[in-house]
């Protein structure tokens, strides 16, 4: 198994939730982020002054996928959260790393059943 975090733009949730859910992923959690990446930040106007605003809002999508899906949910979301056709710098980025066990709390059962 594998745990997949998705960082994207907001503007991009209902277009990858859908598409997630069109490939069979239906089990994740999303949460609101906000993020420091390669991209400047925002220069915003407050009481008369600029200032720069280096936290700017992302989605992390937390998706535990076997083997089968991963590819599948990578290649799916890569297709969906990209700005154009080459992309921009800001789009996000994904990022995988082994899941060792799955616990379900309400039962306790354990292991790929559970995700």
């Amino acid at each position: 198994m594998k745990l997949i975090y998705a960082v994207v733009q907001p503007n991009k949730f209902d277009a990858v939730l859908e598409s997630l859910q069109r490939i069979e992923v239906t089990r994740m959690t999303v949460c609101d982020a906000q993020g420091i990446g390669q991209q400047p930040g925002e220069v915003e106007p407050s009481a008369g002054h600029e200032f720069t605003t280096m936290l700017l809002p992302k989605i992390v999508f937390e998706i535990v996928v076997n083997e089968d899906f991963l590819d599948r949910t990578i290649e799916t979301i890569l297709s969906v959260a990209r700005t154009g056709s080459h992309g921009q710098i800001d789009d996000g980025k994904i990022f995988v790393v082994p899941a060792l066990e799955t616990i379900q709390v309400s039962d306790q059962s354990r292991g790929p059943g559970s995700v």
